[in-house]
C-alpha cells in the first residue's frame, strides 16, 4: 500500500507522521488510539497525543480511516476498505474483519423505508478460535 499516494487522494499534507500512523494502522488491521500512540511515540518520540488525535481527525474527516466502535470495548481505528463487518471475541477483544456485502443489505432496506442510510456498521461479537478452544479446555 502506498501511503504517500493514499494520503494524497484524500488532500491530506504527507507528512512522516501521517505515513507512520497509516502504516502502523495497517500493520494492525484495528488498533486503539492508545496502542497507536505507544507505537508512534517509539519513532517519533516528540509527537503529542494531541498531534495524534488532530491527525486521526484529519484522516476521519477524508474518510481515509474509520472507527470501530463495538459496545462494552474502546474505539478502534482502521484504514477504510471495501464493505465489511467485524467481529470482536468478547474474551480477548481480538477485531477480525468479517466480509459481508452491506451494499446489499442497504439496498434491501432502503427499499423497504423511507431513510436515507448514510453509514453502516455491523459487529458481531462471540469467542474467536483461540478462545474457543481455550474454554473448551478448562
Amino acid at each position: 500500500m502506498n501511503y504517500e499516494t493514499l494520503l494524497k487522494q484524500h488532500q491530506l499534507k504527507v507528512t512522516p507522521q501521517r505515513v507512520g500512523i497509516l502504516e502502523m494502522m495497517d500493520g494492525a488491521g484495528h488498533i486503539t488510539i492508545e496502542n497507536l500512540f505507544e507505537q508512534i511515540k517509539k519513532r517519533f518520540t516528540s509527537i503529542s497525543l494531541a498531534t495524534l488525535y488532530k491527525n486521526i481527525n484529519s484522516m476521519l474527516d477524508t474518510s481515509l480511516i474509520t472507527e470501530v466502535k463495538a459496545p462494552r470495548y474502546k474505539t478502534h481505528y482502521e484504514i477504510t476498505k471495501e464493505s465489511h463487518a467485524h467481529f470482536v471475541c468478547t474474551s480477548c477483544g481480538q477485531h477480525k474483519d468479517i466480509a459481508f456485502d452491506m451494499n446489499t443489505l442497504c439496498k434491501n432496506l432502503v427499499d423497504e423505508i423511507t431513510y436515507e442510510v448514510a453509514t453502516t456498521s455491523v459487529i458481531l461479537s462471540g469467542l474467536c478460535p483461540k478462545c474457543k478452544i481455550l474454554k473448551k479446555m478448562l
